[in-house]
């Protein structure tokens, strides 16, 4: 299952803090699923190598590690919904559109960080990981501001 928003979510670093208690548990259920997939996968490699293996073996195993992968499935979407970018099965990586210096940049976040404390143009990724300033924090806050109408008098 994949849900793909026309247009990103575009993310202050205190909204993107505020989304992390949901966030993390979704991730924590992908890091955990999928770790205890890949022993899976290879076990049923080695099954199907095995012409002595029954059919019937391997077509079970091959079905629950489908189910399994389809729960990730779905825990992928649940971040999308959101409005997140997951990037990273062993650290758990997810990023976070947000608007810095007039162009889209991620506010990225890692499990077991308390909060979202770095970001990285789209094109670098992880290791392009950058700590936020609070002037950073500001900048993007006023560029994500909504805009309102003056008052009258």
């Amino acid at each position: 299952m994949s849900v793909k928003q026309d247009r990103p979510r575009f993310f202050t670093v205190e909204e993107a803090n505020r989304t992390l208690p949901l966030v993390r548990r979704i991730v924590q259920d992908i890091v955990h699923t999928h770790g205890h997939l890949q022993p899976r996968i290879q076990e049923l490699q080695q099954l199907t190598a095995d012409a002595r293996t029954p059919p019937a073996r391997a077509l079970v195993m091959r079905r629950e590690i489908e189910a399994e992968g389809k729960r990730i499935d779905e825990f992928v979407a649940e971040l999308q919904q959101l409005g997140c970018v997951f990037k990273g099965f062993d650290l758990g990586l997810v990023d976070f559109y947000t608007l810095y210096g007039g162009r889209p940049v991620f506010l990225c976040w890692k499990l077991g960080e308390e909060r979202v404390e770095h970001w990285h143009d789209l094109e670098s990724g992880y290791t392009g990981r950058q700590p936020l300033t609070p002037a950073m924090e500001e900048e993007i806050r006023k560029a994500l501001r909504p805009r309102r109408a003056p008052v009258r008098p």
